[in-house]
This record gives C-alpha cells, sequence and structure tokens, in this order.
C-alpha cells in the first residue's frame, strides 16, 4: 500500500463521540473488573476479614462507576438527541450543519 505522506484525517466530532462510545460499551467490563478486585486481596495479618476497607472500596467504585457513566452521557447527549429527530425536519438540518472545524481541516 502506497504511503502518500499525507497523515490520516479523522473529524473531531465524529472521533471524539466514536471514543465516548466506546468508552460507554467498555464501562460495564471495568466495574465487574472493580467490584471483583477485593476477592483477590491478600487477608490481613488477622483472621477477622478486612470488611472495612473493602466495603469502603466497593462504595468508591461505585460512586466512580456513576461518575463516569454520567459524565459519558452528557457528552454523548446531543448526539443521541439529534439522532431521535425525523430527518426531514428543519431542526434536524440545523442539527446536522457541518462543524467549522471540521470543514476547516478538511
Amino acid at each position: 500500500m502506497p504511503q502518500t505522506g499525507q497523515p490520516l484525517f479523522l473529524a473531531r466530532r465524529s472521533y471524539r463521540r466514536r471514543r465516548l462510545m466506546d468508552a460507554a460499551r467498555l464501562l460495564p467490563v471495568l466495574g465487574v473488573v472493580l467490584i471483583l478486585l477485593p476477592g483477590l486481596w491478600h487477608p490481613a495479618e488477622t483472621v477477622v476479614p478486612d470488611t472495612g476497607r473493602g466495603g469502603l472500596y466497593l462504595f468508591a467504585v461505585w460512586i466512580g462507576l456513576i461518575v463516569a457513566a454520567f459524565l459519558i452521557a452528557r457528552g454523548l447527549g446531543p448526539v443521541l438527541d439529534v439522532e431521535e429527530l425525523p430527518e426531514g425536519s428543519a431542526a434536524a438540518e440545523r442539527a446536522r450543519l457541518p462543524d467549522p472545524d471540521d470543514a476547516a481541516e478538511g
């Protein structure tokens, strides 16, 4: 495959949207790994389980996953709203106008 010397152009808006969608898909997997992680911890010096530290960790992971899901949903919200508009409507046409940053680079 011949190299043209030009870098591959990816529009900023669509690139960011795709990465946010990828993050949304991977968030449940990350959550499962983080929640199951305390099962791999070695017990402390005592026989009594370290439930206090494990409980705090699980609540911290839970809150972190909620915040991450909120931020991802907030970033994807405008994109998903545009997809719900009827195709021939004036609002859909205004929402689909090209991004000035994308037009200047391409």
